[in-house]
């Protein structure tokens, strides 16, 4: 077994490795295919955009509903406890 018999089999092998990585990856999308992709991309993140927006608001929207009422009823129980204290204030004393 001579190291000759090998040696042509190493430089094909070692010449086809190096081709391969000579060579830049092949795209095969075109100009326009890019522009599409682009497009569709802008679409999905706006359709996004606009469903976090819309989530966002309905939040807002219940957050300042819920603080609204609990002022309300916040500001009805205080006016009639200082109604109460007024009233009792001004009973006449027997």
């Amino acid at each position: 077994m001579s190291l000759r018999r090998y040696i042509p089999v190493c430089l094909l092998s070692i010449a086809m490795c190096a081709a391969g990585f000579a060579l830049p990856p092949q795209n095969d999308q075109s100009a326009k295919q890019d522009m599409k992709d682009a497009g569709h991309s802008a679409k999905h993140a706006a359709k996004e955009t606009g469903r976090a927006t819309k989530k966002t608001a309905k939040r807002t929207g219940h957050t300042v509903k819920k603080t609204s009422k609990k002022v309300a009823h916040k500001s009805a129980q205080k006016t009639k406890e200082g109604a109460r204290k007024v009233e009792k204030k001004t009973e006449p004393s027997h």
